[in-house]
């Protein structure tokens, strides 16, 4: 039994026979209303569903991508990427979240592990997919605003059959489609996430996942979900799972008109979106509400409408909240949640009225328990790893058996390596994480990766990483290095070569060179003590 009393909400996890009926239902209730608006374009509900079915009818039809076939979306936020998703949504086939600004090392592993054979990509990133095309399963590419310079382009590159998004559109206007038949259990999402092991996986989210967890959501929102009224202000990237289900499914869901935002880092631009749009939700990391409130223009801003703010992906700072509430009369809303749990396993509810340093009440249907490491339960207000059990909860990793069997407990429970505690009233706190894994600014950051690209780099003999505590990004990368014998290896060339391997957020913010590296009696690099 967990230690924690039944939640009071009640949901339907099987309200909805799949994602797809969820969004025609929207598409036709809020048929008139503004759906998306981006770089001063604005699509109504009806136009999304017009788009998507075009889209749908060309991949279906054209592309030949039917039921269970991997699509890969690398894109920003921008109008596509939701016309996109609801489209492949629609033949049934599965999306594959990519991070646009993934090196080729890392998108090639994705696409290969997925066996991804169809590819949504932002224009800006071609160059990136021509690389590694040649070296996965890739038969057809769109692209989404004009590709950059593309040299070296095979003829019998699928990037050479390359197809402009509008294009796909405009032909599939006028051709047939047929509605997939799609089960609840049907893959919807493979959501990547690293692991301890450095190696991503797959995190595979069924139909019946995502709609359990909007449900869920909903559920304890009831102040934030006012039909055909809300207005959501999405500057965290829909590739990303906790923008995918709040921002963008749920509040689809709801008839509410989203901004989305493609570069967060552009605050000046952000903030433009904030002042137009007067959003009434808003959600981010620490790092980008941080960004927000130091910035000299945020004073321009109205934030009257403003009723929630929520706040994931990594800790919230209690000073954080307390310097977005002077500023906007609202603090923020913590929860919590992993690509594994589509993501949301626990949120503060509408009667914590303050921030409180947890993560709030598990969502109705998630039980949660706390295992200590001798695997016995821990009572109220004891640490140890959160384990959790619900419909929102993955089935599995893709095509990883043996790492299935370590990430779930004999009953069933999703083993997080997480720790945390349950305390008196059953809200839950996170204590640590994944002992090794570094989280910059809300993503995950796995140390093995980082020494495998460091370790290739010649003079280096070998490295160990770790995360330091960095005022903006809540952790950065630290690489101690060990050089070769005669290497003259400096750390600008090292962050350089860096920069060509890995995701800019996965770059070594501080190389330090050492002559030897703390080791176990086994020889095993004891990173405890780095950090330390």
């Amino acid at each position: 039994m967990s230690n924690q009393p039944e939640p009071t909400y009640v949901i339907d996890p099987d309200r909805w026979p799949n994602l797809v009926a969820l969004f025609e239902h929207a598409m036709e209730r809020y048929a008139d209303k503004p759906a998306f608006t981006c770089l001063g374009q604005t699509l109504t509900y009806r136009d999304v569903d017009a788009q998507s079915r075009a889209f749908a009818a060309y991949l279906q039809s054209e592309l030949k991508v039917g039921a269970g076939d991997r699509v890969a979306m690398m894109l920003p936020n921008l109008l596509a990427f939701p016309v996109a998703m609801i489209a492949i949504a629609r033949v049934g086939a599965v999306q594959v979240n990519v991070n646009p600004l993934y090196t080729a090392r890392e998108l090639e592993h994705q696409l290969n592990d997925a066996l991804a054979t169809t590819i949504v990509a932002f224009g800006g990133v071609a160059a990136t997919v021509v690389q590694v095309a040649s070296r996965t399963a890739l038969r057809n590419v769109i692209t989404v605003g004009a590709p950059g310079a593309t040299p070296g382009v095979e003829p019998s590159s699928p990037m050479a059959r390359a197809v402009a998004f509008e294009s796909a559109i405009e032909i599939g206007q006028s051709l047939p489609f047929k509605p997939a038949e799609i089960d609840r259990d049907d893959l919807i999402f493979l959501q990547y996430t690293g692991g301890t092991t450095g190696v991503a996986k797959g995190a595979s989210l069924s139909h019946r996942n995502l709609l359990a967890n909007v449900e869920q959501f909903k559920s304890i929102i009831p102040d934030n979900r006012r039909e055909g009224e809300e207005r959501v202000v999405t500057a965290i990237p829909l590739y990303h799972i906790f923008a995918l289900m709040v921002n963008f499914i749920t509040y689809f869901s709801l008839g509410g008109h989203n901004w989305l935002v493609p570069n967060p880092r552009d605050v000046n631009a952000l903030i433009d979106v904030l002042k137009t749009s007067r959003c009434s939700v808003f959600t981010g990391v620490n790092t980008l509400f941080t960004g927000l409130v130091a910035h000299p223009r945020i004073g321009e801003v109205d934030f009257s409408s403003l009723r929630m703010a929520g706040g994931g992906g990594s800790a919230i700072m209690e000073a954080t909240s307390a310097k977005w509430k002077a500023l906007t009369g609202v603090f923020i809303r913590e929860g919590y949640g992993l690509s594994e749990t589509s993501p949301i396993v626990s949120f503060n509810p509408p009667d914590v009225d303050s921030f409180n340093g947890t993560t709030g009440r598990p969502l109705p249907g998630t039980r949660i328990k706390i295992l200590k490491d001798d695997y016995a339960e821990a009572a109220k207000g004891e640490t140890g790893e959160i384990c959790v059990k619900g419909p929102q909860v993955m089935r599995g990793y893709w095509r990883k058996p043996e790492a299935n069997l370590v990430a779930f407990t004999a009953d069933g429970y999703f083993r997080t390596g997480d720790i945390g505690l349950l305390d008196e009233r059953g809200f839950l706190k996170i204590v640590d994480r994944k002992k090794d894994m570094i989280i910059v600014s809300g993503f995950n950051v796995f140390p093995n990766e980082i020494e495998s690209v460091v370790s290739a780099c010649a003079g280096v003999q070998e490295c160990a990483c770790v995360g330091v505590k960095d005022e903006r990004t809540g952790e950065a990368v630290s690489v101690y290095v060990v050089r070769a014998p005669g290497s003259t290896l400096e750390a600008d060339a090292l962050i350089a070569w860096c920069r060509e391997q890995l995701t800019a957020y996965k770059v070594p913010k501080q190389i330090v060179f050492v002559d030897a590296l703390p080791k176990s009696t086994v020889g095993k690099v004891l990173r405890r003590e780095l950090r330390a």
